[in-house]
């Protein structure tokens, strides 16, 4: 065993106390979930023949086809954020679907170099936190997107940026279908390409990180950062009581 490079093991700006090691024992769930797992699918077009909610079709059955329960959402009639209550039925039942899932599949067509203003605004009504629960964390998200020309990477790289910052597990996969006119026969059915094949990595790997990650999702995103804050402002309240 090699020796430590820092001897002297002593940390003047830690809370000791909420100091968090993780050990194996840890993360490894002695009775792991045995229902089907749950992802809920989002897509950004609302064109009658929408190539964005083509590719979720077809990710969608072969989720099913390993075994997993799926909900697709359908944005229309979302209304805009902060243009309703979140006591609207759309945004209500985004929410609930939301909170049931255990894993997204977020698909867009890209439009002006970004994700559309439809994808994006279903992602802002999820919110980052609902009490002291927080909807997304530690869940597993994979990213797609379809464009009309030659491909790219707007859209995906965007949302995960929004995937990092709702605190979900965004796998290293992704699909971008070029083309995506091209890409589907007239009855709605991806044709076989490497942009098909590509879809089919991009959901066994999802459907693997859930299983792997679904029970201790909370505990990978947990922090020191906010334990602290949280001991804190116990210490506030209960201080305060006595006084």
């Amino acid at each position: 065993m090699s020796e430590p490079l820092f001897p002297d093991a002593t940390f003047p700006a830690l809370r000791a106390d909420l100091f968090d090691v993780a050990t194996q024992e840890r993360l490894t769930v002695p009775t792991p979930s045995q229902h089907r797992p749950r992802f809920l699918m989002l897509y950004g077009s609302l064109r009658e023949r929408s190539y964005s909610r083509l590719l979720t079709f077809e990710a969608a059955r072969l989720l099913e086809a390993m075994g997993a329960e799926v909900r697709i959402f359908n944005p229309s009639g979302l209304p805009l954020p902060d243009d309703a209550p979140d006591t609207h039925p759309k945004v209500q039942e985004l929410r609930e679907l939301a909170a049931w899932s255990e894993g997204m599949v977020w698909t867009s067509p890209e439009r002006h170099g970004a994700m559309t203003g439809i994808m994006k605004a279903q992602i802002d009504w999820i919110p980052l936190s609902s009490g002291a629960v927080r909807p997304t964390q530690g869940k597993t998200l994979a990213v797609m997107q379809v464009s009309g020309g030659s491909q790219s990477f707007n859209a995906v790289n965007q949302m995960r940026v929004l995937g990092r910052w709702m605190r979900m597990l965004t796998i290293p996969n992704q699909s971008s279908v070029a083309k995506a006119f091209a890409e589907f026969t007239e009855e709605g059915r991806m044709k076989p390409s490497s942009f098909y094949d590509r879809v089919v990595d991009v959901m066994e790997e999802l459907f693997k990180f859930t299983l792997l990650t679904r029970d201790l999702g909370p505990y990978l995103v947990d922090r020191y950062s906010e334990r602290k804050e949280s001991a804190d402002e116990l210490s506030k309240r209960v201080n305060q009581r006595t006084i």
